[in-house]
């Protein structure tokens, strides 16, 4: 038969070979179906272009390139697209577990010799079709390659920039979660098969992406810190809840307890799913954020409930003088100080304006000053809203210990007292520098020979351990008490600003705790029974005039047996108004029931003192012939010291054993951590757990945030710290935090505060009462910190702020810091004022109900005075 040519009649071959031709026909179609839907379909990974050469000029490939995916737990990558998991690794198994199966290249079950049988099928089918066709299906084949490239290259890209954190194994589940979610909105802007279910987005995926998608920006706004400090973020960081902190002296061991206590941060999936890590890229600080912590999530919150446990100074002075309540809304109150306008204080002390001591016209309007009324706080009924200049050429002081022994002349330019006790070697000047020789009027070959000298007489003193806090009166520039801190001992020095021009001055500026006070009318800002040992060397008070009422009022202060040390001409000059006045004393005492312990001589300061020692017990004083002076009433509260008259009285002494004053304390530093014997469990503390638990867990608290956060995450360098305050103190326990530091905390506990300053007191620390709606009694720039934790939220309540803060500008040095934790309302008004202040704010934080602030003073002062009153 001629080529080409074919008969009318089949025969039976030629009929069954048609019917083979047919079904072959129709499997190459029904395998072309369904080797563009596997192409096409999302389960399936398109096989990668081999690139061969065709005759007609176009690559294709041969077979598919099989995907590799490993079970490790780690990210797991592709060949052909190296990267984190994509949507299409589905988990398996238990959840807590990470062994993934990959269905991208194997179909429903998936082997290599289904995709091999599979290649090999479309090789023979691709033979049977011309030319044309097969580069029609390679051009189909090619785009659909580079569609589906494209896509993986933008989810891979996606993924890469999103800013989740995988804590564990067990959160990877919600990880993935949010990597589908955020491929399933990147695809919304993509073609998608819409016939096929894996592809399909149904209505109740989208229902829950966008719910998701508000809790994300819910969650973000919360966590957007007030002040745009993103990239120096570091939270203020609590224990993890019900996790006991190992107390410590030894760093190597509160490492090791900080560490366990980052592990059990992640004890329940659902806590680690809240938790965010966020670092400062200054500091190198990573610390972690427990937003479920309850107290220990956020700084603790006082009890409402302990009011009714404790007593405060207000309640307790019955002289207190009445506060001024803040009734106006102006701008000040609510935080609005645009257009507010700084002056300069127009005062005659000028650079050394202390409000409540330099009150002109108060001390005016006195009937008399016989009992230094005039040296006695009288502060303006409207606090100064005015800055405090600095004196010409100020310097940054010298830091400690070199202070102690010099400091600058210009920041305390007053040479008066170096021509006065030039010759005691109290002061000397000597060009640019003002030394401290270390002597005093008793001491003048040094103050550690002195101090050693008083232990030699009394061993049972026991600098450093029996005793560890006490009262210097009439300090002068402070010697004794900066010596003593070589011995571990804490002491409160304090003198009047009187004609001995700035001494308290001098003191501050070396670097040595002192405040100015003056033995009046008046209580010492301090509770009963709290020092261990009280001093006074050649400190000019007449102990002996209006029934005994200056001494008496240092026994009320001076605890159950401690130690009074008299260092005095009457004790060695035989001169007439001596003898005098040395009778006059000896009557006293021993009518006090002091018990004269010894009388001793230095030879080498030609110098003497007498030491003596107050009672354990009321049984001497039931055993007077005299009762000269009298015994207190009953009602007569001794620790109320706000404003409250002198009275020429003595306090019956704690004798019962759970009351405080009746037990010494523990020796030094036991004492520091340990909740006072007299503590009751049955009273509720000021956070809301019985009063030794709540001391315990307060002491745990700012140990960890101190640690943890102040330490290098607020921009602070602490070895240029010295002068410290806690204008809030509660319990003490920022400053026992910080015992390692060469540093001092006045602890200030506030008039309208619980009353636990003698607590500060029992664990070897020192502070006094006060009321922020007054000034301080303190020199301009004595302080290197000031540490307020929710103070100007309770104060907005009772006075306007604006006072409060130029008094903050006041007390504290060019170049000291302010660390400020409050409510973000009260702290967002804080930095404003600060920003009118010209202070550099270091860094700022907010989240949910708690604030951190740490800002800087600057040398700026304004360039107007304040119209004259």
């Amino acid at each position: 038969m001629p080529l080409g040519k074919r008969g009318l009649k089949r025969s039976p071959s030629s009929s069954s070979s048609t019917t083979s031709t047919t079904v072959t026909t129709i499997a190459f179609i029904a395998l072309c179906v369904l080797g563009v839907w596997m192409l096409t379909g999302k389960t399936f990974s398109p096989p990668k272009i081999n690139t061969t050469t065709s005759d007609s000029g176009f690559s294709f490939s041969d077979e598919p390139e099989t995907l590799k995916a490993t079970e490790k737990n780690e990210h797991t990558v592709f060949e052909d697209n190296p990267g984190v998991l994509p949507i299409d690794a589905i988990q398996t198994g238990d959840p807590n577990q990470t062994h993934y199966t990959i269905t991208n290249d194997k179909g429903s079950g998936g082997s290599d010799k289904q995709d091999e049988g599979n290649a090999s099928s479309a090789g023979d089918d691709d033979s049977k079709m011309s030319d044309e066709q097969k580069v029609k299906k390679i051009i189909e084949e090619q785009k659909k390659q580079n569609e589906v490239d494209t896509q993986m290259s933008e989810d891979k890209t996606l993924i890469e920039n999103q800013q989740f954190f995988v804590f564990d194994n067990n959160a990877k589940s919600s990880t993935e979660e949010m990597i589908k979610q955020q491929l399933r909105e990147n695809a919304g802007n993509q073609t998608l098969n819409a016939n096929d279910p894996e592809n399909h987005i149904s209505d109740e995926d989208k229902r829950r992406s966008t719910e998701k998608h508000q809790e994300q920006h819910v969650q973000q706004k919360e966590e957007t810190p007030f002040h745009s400090f993103s990239d120096q973020i570091v939270p203020y960081l609590q224990p993890p809840p019900q996790q006991e902190v190992q107390v410590s002296d030894s760093p190597k061991s509160e490492n090791v307890t900080q560490e366990t206590e980052q592990e059990n941060t992640e004890e329940t999936e659902g806590k680690r799913a809240k938790e965010h890590k966020l670092t400062n890229s200054n500091s190198g600080v990573s610390e972690t954020w427990n937003p479920d912590g309850g107290n220990t999530g956020s700084s603790p919150k006082e009890s409402l409930e302990s009011r009714k446990s404790w007593s405060t100074q207000a309640s307790q002075s019955q002289n207190e003088k009445e506060r001024r309540k803040d009734e106006s809304e102006g701008d000040e109150g609510n935080g609005n100080i645009d257009g507010y306008t700084w002056r300069l204080c127009n005062e005659t002390t000028g650079p050394d304006f202390i409000p409540c001591l330099d009150n002109t016209k108060a001390i005016q309007q006195l009937r008399t000053t016989a009992h230094y009324e005039h040296r006695e706080r009288h502060c303006p009924e409207e606090g100064p809203v005015c800055l405090v200049p600095l004196p010409e050429g100020y310097k940054v002081p010298i830091p400690w210990p070199k202070s102690r022994d010099k400091i600058w002349y210009r920041n305390v330019p007053h040479p008066m007292l170096a021509e006065v006790k030039g010759h005691q070697n109290w002061v000397r000047v000597t060009g640019e520098i003002i030394t401290f020789p270390g002597g005093g009027t008793q001491f003048i070959h040094g103050a550690l020979h002195y101090i050693d000298f008083i232990q030699q007489a009394v061993p049972k003193i026991a600098w450093g351990k029996y005793t560890r806090v006490s009262l210097d009166v009439g300090c002068g520039v402070a010697s004794f008490g900066g010596y003593l801190f070589e011995r571990d001992v804490l002491t409160m020095s304090f003198a009047p600003k009187d004609e001995h021009d700035a001494q308290i001055q001098f003191a501050l500026e070396r670097g040595i705790p002192a405040i100015s006070a003056v033995m009046g009318t008046k209580r010492l800002q301090f509770p009963s029974n709290v020092f261990d040992l009280v001093h006074c060397a050649r400190c000019r008070v007449p102990w002996h005039i209006d029934g005994g009422k200056l001494l008496l009022e240092l026994n009320r202060v001076l605890r159950p047996g401690g130690y009074f040390v008299w260092s005095a001409t009457p004790v060695y000059q035989k001169l007439g108004e001596d003898v005098e006045i040395w009778n006059a004393m000896s009557n006293l005492t021993v009518s006090m029931c002091w018990e004269l312990v010894t009388i001793k001589m230095d030879k080498l300061n030609s110098a003497g003192f007498a030491i003596y020692r107050k009672p354990t017990t009321n049984e001497c004083y039931e055993k007077r012939n005299q009762m000269t002076p009298p015994m207190c009433q009953n009602e007569e509260d001794p620790n109320a010291a706000w404003y409250v008259p002198l009275q020429a009285c003595v306090h019956r002494v704690p004798v019962d054993k759970a009351e405080r004053g009746s037990q010494w304390p523990e020796a030094w530093p036991h004492r520091l951590q340990r909740p006072p014997y007299w503590l009751n469990s049955s009273q509720m503390g000021i956070y809301g757990r019985p009063a030794p638990q709540d001391f315990t867990r307060d002491y745990k608290h700012w140990r960890y945030v101190v640690s943890t956060s102040y330490m290098s995450g607020l921009g602070i360098n602490w070895s240029n710290v010295r002068n410290v305050m806690d204008m809030r103190a509660v319990y003490g326990g920022f400053a026992a935090a910080l015992k390692d530091l060469q540093v001092w905390v006045m602890n200030v506990v506030n008039v309208n505060s619980p009353d636990t300053l003698p607590i500060i007191y029992e664990r070897g620390l020192f502070g006094i009462y006060h009321d922020w709606c007054e000034s301080f009694s303190t020199y301009p720039r004595s302080y290197d910190l000031l540490h307020a934790d929710h103070l100007f939220s309770q104060l907005k309540n009772r006075c306007k702020l604006v006072p409060v803060m130029a008094e903050v500008d006041r007390i504290i040095r060019p170049g000291g810091k302010l660390i400020v934790r409050d409510e973000p309302s009260a702290v967002t008004e804080v930095e404003n004022f600060l920003k009118s202040l010209h202070w550099e704010i270091l860094f700022a934080f907010s989240k949910d109900q708690e604030g951190v602030l740490s800002a800087q003073k600057g040398n700026w002062r304004p360039d107007t005075y304040q119209p004259s009153s």
